[in-house]
């Protein structure tokens, strides 16, 4: 019996692993959801004041950077992004959809718990990888102040990851690059 629900719940986990992954523009656009919403909730903060050293005269020397164009800004917004990922979950929209949502109470769920929870890992460990294949590229362009509210999904999904695509003609050009995107 023990051997039996070991055996599903493994083939469970590699199906829901594969169902996850076939659509990365739905997993990417979920991430560009979560990180829009990292962004609704910034507050408004004062420059970095980075002048810690004193010359001869006692002036103080170094910088000071605005907080909107600091690393710092980058860090605190893509840090805890993919730990934020796991309250997401794929919910069937009908028998040929599916679509990433946003879980506020796990309790009141409709679908099975334990497949919601896999899934819910599942685009953990891609947003990980994600993050890992853009992040210089999107530190760079927060710091740039080019990731504004309502611009995250074209920016992180299609230029970056390129995990969306606007166009059949790309997505033939992208053939040949399919095989680095499998990790994904």
């Amino acid at each position: 019996m023990a051997a039996s629900v070991l055996w599903l719940l493994s083939v469970f986990s590699i199906l829901s692993i594969a169902a996850c992954i076939d659509d990365k523009c739905a997993a990417c656009n979920a991430v560009a959801a979560e990180l829009e919403i990292q962004l609704s909730k910034e507050k408004p903060r004062n420059h970095l004041d980075m002048r810690h050293r004193l010359d001869s005269k006692g002036q103080r020397q170094g910088k000071v950077i605005d907080y909107r164009m600091s690393e710092l800004r980058a860090v605190e917004l893509l840090d805890g992004l993919c730990e934020n990922m796991q309250d997401y979950t794929l919910e069937k929209i009908d028998s040929s959809r599916r679509e990433w949502i946003k879980v506020d109470n796990w309790d009141i769920l409709t679908i099975d718990k334990q497949e919601a929870r896999a899934y819910s890992k599942d685009i953990s460990s891609y947003c990980g990888r994600l993050l890992e294949e853009t992040e210089d590229e999107l530190t760079e362009l927060i710091k740039k102040g080019s990731v504004k509210q309502g611009d995250v999904s074209k920016l992180l999904c299609e230029e970056l990851s390129e995990h969306c695509s606007g166009s059949s003609d790309s997505d033939s050009d992208n053939d040949s690059d399919s095989d680095s995107n499998d990790e994904l």
